[in-house]
């Protein structure tokens, strides 16, 4: 998983109304409840559908910590999903998407010009359109670099250019080496 595709999954959680499940036993009934049977929440988990019983019981109490982290994953994915596609929604129709990053940005521009990367703190709205094209290209499978490419352009209109009125002889943004990103739609 990508630094973007990261990024969205936190904003995503952000959105919940209600907290997951805590304990093991209800994470566990939560996920027979989503998948049907013992065996298909073992199959997504990684172990077997005794071990998946047990938990649900509590006859086994502390699951190795990778298998937390799958049980944890398993049902953030599966948790509150009307309310995660309501927000991207209205992120992708009218709100739009707020990227805050700390990255190296480098950009072709004209001769006497310096265009060379450097890092930069920026955080930018990013109109629905931009928003619409990111989740479009996520859910289609699109690797990280495609993801940093939609928000390279969106950064180039928005904050380089303002929008076409300046600076328009920019072109082919790149964001390099991120430090951190942080998305909130």
């Amino acid at each position: 998983m990508g630094e973007i595709d990261e990024a969205i999954e936190r904003a995503d959680r952000e959105a919940f109304t209600r907290e997951p499940p805590k304990t093991l036993p209800a994470r566990i009934n939560y996920l027979l409840k989503q998948l049907g049977t013992a065996k298909a929440v073992a199959a997504e988990l990684g172990v077997t559908a005794d071990s998946v019983n047990r938990y649900r019981r509590g006859a086994r109490k502390h699951p190795p910590k990778d298998i937390t982290a799958k049980i944890d994953a398993a049902v953030r994915s599966r948790w509150q999903p009307r309310v995660r596609k309501r927000r991207r929604k209205q992120a992708a129709s009218a709100g739009g998407i707020t990227v805050e990053t700390r990255a190296r940005f480098g950009y072709t521009a004209p001769v006497g010009t310096t265009d060379d990367g450097r890092f930069r703190r920026l955080t930018v709205h990013l109109p629905a359109a931009y928003a619409q094209r990111l989740f479009d290209a996520r859910d289609a499978g699109a690797g990280d670099q495609e993801l940093r490419q939609i928000i390279a352009e969106g950064f180039k209109d928005i904050y380089f250019q303002d929008g076409g009125s300046r600076a328009t002889e920019i072109s082919d943004v790149a964001i390099n080496d991120i430090d951190y990103l942080d998305l909130d739609f």
